[in-house]
């Protein structure tokens, strides 16, 4: 279940943020529409993208937290890997980061797949992160620690001081359903 984007109004008091930060949170909120009908949103995404893409995405139902993150990415000024809507490619992005701090890609392990978003804190259990196809929509959640696959550092020309670990506390359950 998702948290509400009122547990994270902290992210308004420590300073400036990363831009993809930024950037993904004009995006809380956009849902993905049940059976055939489709977001014009979410499609307008993979248009503005284009390319492959833009070819390939063409429902709401395909899978789109790596559309998310490219959308995220390509607004913030940053290129997107190669084949973006396959979130294990997010793996190869920016350079490796350690220990995930404020605004760093991360790429989880789900059956049949994987998933990406971006990090904004942690707890003892689970990253809290913003991502997109998170229960069908836009939104902050929590993800186990163990599912993580890589922690990837956005390349920057300045690092705004944000860009560190945050510790939150554990408010809601973890992520079940982001496919």
């Amino acid at each position: 279940m998702p948290i509400t984007s009122k547990n994270y109004v902290w992210l308004d008091t420590v300073g400036t943020l990363p831009r993809v930060v930024t950037e993904a949170r004009k995006l809380v909120g956009v849902l993905e529409k049940p059976g055939a009908v489709n977001n014009p949103t979410i499609l307008g995404w993979a248009d503005e993208l284009g390319g492959k893409v833009e070819d390939v995405f063409t429902a709401d139902s395909i899978p789109w937290c790596g559309l998310f993150m490219a959308i995220v990415a390509k607004r913030a000024g940053k290129t997107p890997p190669v084949d973006p809507l396959w979130a294990l490619n997010w793996g190869k992005f920016g350079e490796p980061a350690g220990q995930p701090a404020l605004g760093d890609v991360l790429t989880f392990i789900r059956p049949g797949g994987g998933h990406v978003a971006l990090y904004v804190g942690e707890d003892s259990d689970a990253y809290h992160v913003i991502g997109g196809n998170q229960s069908d929509q836009v939104c902050f959640d929590r993800f186990g620690k163990d599912r993580l696959k890589a922690a990837r550092r956005t390349p920057y020309m300045n690092k705004p001081e944000s860009v560190k670990p945050y510790v939150l506390a554990a408010k809601g359950g973890l992520s079940t359903k982001e496919d």
